[in-house]
């Protein structure tokens, strides 16, 4: 039973992304927002969602371990194993206005291992998750304008 649940979730993952991301990028299409954008918001957020629900849920059983597993090990996945394999199938060129993004994920990722030794060692905050999520609204913005 639990492998058909398994199985059944991630159909409808796969299959609710995909509706999701697809009808986003026409949406955006047709307001005329360049591919860079969709890439860095709509892809991203709805290739994310999986990890968001699945984060929710086990923060909110108390599964701490799975939460913060899933989001770093689908960002280091992402990296290494998705993005060095594209560059094996095919040389990848990075773009000279990707460097803003790539220094935005270093500085996310350097707050991130500031915020978890201020105030209670190891926990991240509601205060700091507030401020992250901010700082996704202001970098959308910055995006969206530029």
């Amino acid at each position: 039973m639990a492998a058909l649940m398994i199985g059944g979730g991630l159909a409808g993952l796969m299959f609710g992304g995909k509706l999701f991301v697809d009808g986003a990028v026409q949406i955006a299409q047709i307001l005329g927002m360049s591919e860079r954008v969709i890439g860095l918001t709509i892809v991203a957020i709805g290739t994310s969602m999986p990890e968001l629900v699945t984060s929710i849920v086990a923060a909110r059983k108390g599964q701490n371990d799975i939460a913060v597993g899933n989001i770093v090990g689908s960002n280091i996945f992402n990296i290494f194993w998705i993005l060095g394999l594209s560059a094996v199938i095919s040389p990848i060129n990075v773009p000279v206005a990707s460097f803003t993004d790539i220094y935005m994920c270093i500085g996310a990722t350097l707050l991130l291992f500031i915020a978890l030794f201020i105030g209670r060692r190891n926990n991240l905050e509601r205060w700091q998750g507030i401020l992250f999520v901010l700082i996704y609204v202001a970098y959308l913005a910055y995006l969206i304008r530029g």
